[in-house]
C-alpha cells in the first residue's frame, strides 16, 4: 500500500465518550514498530498490523485514524521510550556535563540500535523520497527530541551555566556530534568491534566540544 493510498483510507472517528483501550494501543504500536521497520513503510497493511496486533482493522483505524498517523506514533512512542521525558529533567542537582553525557549516551544508543539503522536505511531510498514519510517522522522523532533539549539549554541559560546566542541550532548541532562518523559507518554496514570501542570517548569528546562552545565563561576581572 502507497501512502497515498494510506491516506485515501477513511479516519475513523471515537465514538462520543467512548474509552479507548490503553492494552491494544500499546499492541498496535508494538507490531507497527517492529513491521515498518521489517518491511518498509509502503511493505506494511493496516491488516498485517493489526492481525500481529491481535486486534481487528477497525480496531487499528479507530486507535490512529490512518497508517500514516499510525507511523508518526509508532515513531514518536520509539523515541520516548529510548529517551524519555525524565532525561531532560532540569534537576540544578546534577552537573550539566552530568546531564548531557547521560543525554548522549541514551541517544546514540538509541539511533545505532538495529531496528533505528534498519528505519534510517528505509527513509533514504529513492522509493521515500516523494513520500511524506520521512517528514512525518522527522516532526514525530528527532523534531521533538531537539525541542525538549533546546528547552533544557534554556533552562541551563537561565541558570548562569550556559552562553547560547541560537538555541535551536546549538540543540541541533549537539546531537549531529553525536552521530558522527561511528553511526555513518553503522549505517553503511560497519558493525565490527573497531566502530563501536571508541563509541564511548567520541561521546565525551562531543560533549566537551560542546561545552566549550558554550559553556559561559568567568568574567574579565
Amino acid at each position: 500500500m502507497s501512502p497515498a493510498t494510506a491516506r485515501a483510507q477513511p479516519a475513523k472517528p471515537n465514538a462520543p465518550g467512548r474509552p479507548k483501550d490503553l492494552g491494544k494501543r500499546a499492541a498496535i504500536l508494538e507490531a507497527a514498530k517492529r513491521l515498518f521497520v521489517e518491511q518498509g513503510y509502503d511493505g506494511v497493511s493496516m491488516d498485517q498490523i493489526a492481525a500481529a496486533a491481535g486486534v481487528s482493522k477497525l480496531t487499528v483505524y479507530s486507535h490512529f485514524g490512518d497508517k500514516d498517523a499510525l507511523f508518526a506514533a509508532a515513531a514518536r512512542a520509539y523515541c520516548e521510550q529510548q529517551l524519555p521525558a525524565e532525561l531532560f529533567d532540569p534537576n540544578p542537582d546534577t552537573p550539566l556535563r552530568a546531564r548531557l553525557f547521560e543525554i548522549a549516551q541514551a541517544f546514540y544508543a538509541m539511533v545505532s540500535s538495529p531496528e533505528a539503522v534498519a528505519g534510517h536505511r528505509i527513509l533514504c531510498t529513492p522509493q521515500m523520497a516523494d513520500s511524506p514519510v520521512p517528514a512525518m517522522f522527522w516532526e514525530a522523532g528527532p523534531k521533538r527530541v531537539q525541542a525538549e533539549f533546546a528547552e533544557l539549554l534554556q533552562r541551563r541559560i537561565d541558570a548562569g551555566e550556559l552562553e547560547v546566542d541560537d538555541v535551536p541550532r546549538a540543540a541541533s548541532q549537539f546531537f549531529t556530534l553525536l552521530k558522527g562518523d561511528a553511526h555513518a559507518q553503522l549505517v553503511m554496514g560497519c558493525g565490527s568491534d573497531a566502530c563501536r570501542d571508541g563509541v564511548r570517548m567520541h561521546l565525551a569528546a562531543s560533549v566537551d566540544m560542546f561545552l566549550r562552545a558554550y559553556a559561559k565563561r568567568p568574567s574579565a576581572a
